[in-house]
């Protein structure tokens, strides 16, 4: 998850600071996010998809102010796990 291009990032402002700071004045941008991994059971890849969705938007994200995106990786498994 990232802050919306339209909202300030002050801890990517902090760091892009610091690399230039630093010498690298080749760093034009810098966006601080989160990562989260999850495990979620479901039947098929879609019934996935939809719950990861809804979760994301309920939950681990405020809409408002954050983008996201999330990659499924099956994994191999008599529950079908994705």
């Amino acid at each position: 998850m990232t802050l919306r291009t339209s909202v300030l990032d002050p801890a990517g402002v902090a760091v892009q600071s610091g690399l230039k700071q630093m010498g690298y004045d080749n760093v034009e941008q810098v966006r601080i996010g989160k990562y989260i991994e999850l495990t979620i059971v479901a039947p098929d890849e879609m019934k996935a998809r939809r719950d990861l969705n809804q979760i994301c938007d309920q939950m681990l994200s405020n809409p408002v102010i954050e983008n996201y995106r999330f990659d499924l990786i099956e994994v191999e498994s008599q529950t079908g796990v994705f």
